[in-house]
């Protein structure tokens, strides 16, 4: 009995951890997570050393499709999305993940500043940035429908009060950080990680284990970025009544609000 304090009161559609703080945010997205997906990624995919362009191409394609479906299915659905803007949001992101990833390797390849050896260390962090930036396209792009007609903000009881773009642009700045976020690890740490490996003499040795090896880096650092990244913000966030709409606020006498922020 003693153990149960710890835990909030069971919610049928709620968690068994606190949503409150990151530590309970960080809990609840470990519990969810189904190790077995881990190994199945986009990943490693995108962190394959000396990609050829067809190969940038694919693997960012597959990624912002990827994306693009997880923003959709984890939106604020509480106003009907039209499919025109699900379709504008994938071309948007694709290809702005494209343009960045080639534009990056080009004028890596190009520049004189780099020694060889450098250029193929610096050309293994072009991932990050295109990832990134393309992430917030991404974000702003499929749910830009939420800016212009808001979202639903709701009191403690439940009761939705009215619509708020206010609400809307800080649920998608959240979401648009968390997707910065997301990719930092994998796509920062396992390059760095196996540069250091790669001058070990056992690798040099038995080369066999490079690939291994690296999908294992790549499981390790996605494993770390994807509860840390969506703990930043609780899904159910508050919102001051005294920073949203006029309207709103002759509409309630609560001081704060809830909003979903989508994940």
């Amino acid at each position: 009995m003693a153990e149960t304090s710890t835990y909030p009161p069971f919610e049928p559609r709620g968690s068994r951890f606190d949503q409150s703080t990151f530590y309970g945010r960080f809990r609840h997205v470990l519990n969810i997570i189904d190790p077995r997906t881990l190994f199945v990624t986009k990943v490693v995919g995108l962190l394959l050393p000396n990609q050829t362009l067809p190969s940038t191409v694919f693997w960012q394609w597959l990624n912002q499709s990827h994306n693009a479906c997880v923003n959709y299915a984890n939106r604020n659905a509480t106003k009907p999305t039209p499919t025109s803007k699900f379709i504008e949001g994938y071309i948007g992101a694709v290809g702005s993940a494209v343009s960045i990833a080639v534009g990056l390797n080009m004028l890596i390849s190009r520049t004189k500043v780099f020694s060889p050896t450098a250029q193929l260390l610096v050309q293994r962090f072009v991932p990050f940035p295109a990832v990134a930036c393309a992430n917030v396209c991404n974000v702003f792009l499929m749910r830009h429908g939420e800016l212009s007609g808001g979202i639903d903000v709701l009191q403690a009881d439940g009761c939705v009060v009215g619509s708020s773009r206010i609400a809307a642009k800080h649920a998608l700045l959240d979401t648009s950080l968390t997707r910065i976020v997301l990719p930092m690890p994998i796509l920062v740490l396992p390059p760095v990680i196996m540069a250091w490996f790669e001058k070990r003499k056992f690798l040099k040795v038995w080369p066999a284990l490079h690939l291994p090896l690296h999908a294992l880096v790549c499981t390790a650092a996605f494993g770390l970025a994807l509860p840390v990244a969506i703990s930043l913000f609780p899904q159910f966030s508050q919102i001051s009544v005294s920073k949203l709409e006029p309207e709103i606020q002759s509409s309630t006498t609560d001081d704060t609000l809830v909003y979903n922020k989508g994940l």
